[in-house]
């Protein structure tokens, strides 16, 4: 199996990076002490990354994750950011309390696109991200055929679509997930739209997020976290999510959340039909959560795994098999790209 990417992944405030040199994998920590919320890559060049984080606005790096200068929103909580495929230079950063910005250059300016701040009802909360329970935007898409579309995800509070570049939103849409917890257009055909939350496992859309439809064939109700798609074939995607949590039981928390423990898998969509589990090497259940699933444009039929003990898993047949890459990131809880 060839791979020589670089990985980044965050957990907390350490961001790790996996590089393969000469014959072996090197992990380095070139940022530490920052607490990271999120990470995008341009999708023009590769090397430029942004993240978004707690305390520090949004951070840029032009060589891979080496080295970070600051981008602006200094103080903000960055919670999530997504590139516009159509002008890299523009980026979108949703913050907390649930507000939006953007950058038309590349990060050197910011301003406020204050209507979504109006959206904000009294009973969404996201007692996720201490401390208080403060809602925010926590996943943000553009879409790849057109640019005045916008989707924003509001963990435990709802999905919206904006088609005027985020000057106006619609209300909740109707059939997806309101627990909203990764949120991503197709890489080329902005016709699908597919999120994973934490209500009802997993939603998706065929009509750039007009409409939405929650396939539980095969799957049930999950706790779903993470969701990608293959590059080429739209109606290929993934899922990685656990059990339910059963109040009966006195389980307050999802146990997707037990490190150690907790019961999680990787699923497959196929067009119409039904979810397929997928095994092929992983762990039988995985002990810890799949925090991040990653694609690559370049190679369709491969897929990445970020797990919460920082292994990271891979396949490149669509996820029939997969194998262990052969390096521990520490950890995979806020964003893993791969580069």
């Amino acid at each position: 199996m060839k791979n020589e990417r670089v990985l980044l992944a965050a957990t907390g405030r350490v961001l790790a990076r996996a590089e393969k040199v000469a014959d072996h994998w090197e992990v380095t920590r070139p940022l530490e002490g920052v607490k990271i919320n999120s990470m995008v890559r341009d999708p023009e060049n590769p090397h430029t990354v942004y993240m978004g984080t707690q305390n520090d606005g949004v951070l840029i790096s032009r060589d891979a994750g080496k080295s970070w200068q600051s981008s602006g929103l200094q103080g903000i909580p960055v919670k999530s950011l997504a590139v516009d495929p159509s002008d890299p230079q523009t980026l979108y950063a949703g913050c907390k309390p649930v507000s939006l910005y953007v950058t038309r250059n590349g990060g050197e300016t910011w301003n406020e696109l204050e209507a979504i701040r109006s959206t904000r009802q009294w009973w969404w909360f996201s007692p996720a991200d201490s401390p208080g329970i403060t809602p925010y935007i926590n996943a943000l898409a553009v879409s790849p055929d057109d640019p005045e579309v916008i989707l924003a995800g509001i963990e435990l509070g709802a999905v919206m679509r904006s088609d005027d570049r985020g000057r106006t939103w619609s209300k909740h849409l109707r059939g997806s997930d309101r627990d909203c917890h990764s949120l991503i257009f197709h890489h080329t055909d902005g016709n699908w739209a597919y999120e994973a939350g934490g209500m009802s496992g997993v939603a998706f859309s065929q009509n750039g997020g007009l409409d939405w439809r929650k396939p539980k064939e095969g799957i049930g109700a999950k706790y779903g976290w993470a969701v990608a798609a293959d590059p080429e074939r739209p109606e290929v995607w993934y899922l990685s999510a656990a059990e339910q949590a059963n109040l009966l039981k006195g389980e307050f928390s999802p146990p997707g959340h037990n490190d150690g423990r907790a019961n999680a898998h990787l699923y497959r969509k196929n067009g119409d039909a039904p979810w397929e589990q997928l095994s092929g090497g992983l762990p039988e259940p995985l002990d810890y959560m799949a925090y991040e699933l990653a694609v690559v444009p370049e190679q369709p039929g491969h897929v990445y795994a970020g797990l919460g003990n920082g292994q990271v898993w891979f396949s490149e047949d669509y996820g029939d098999q997969w194998a262990l890459m052969p390096f521990n990131l520490g950890g995979v809880h806020n964003a893993m790209i791969v580069i």
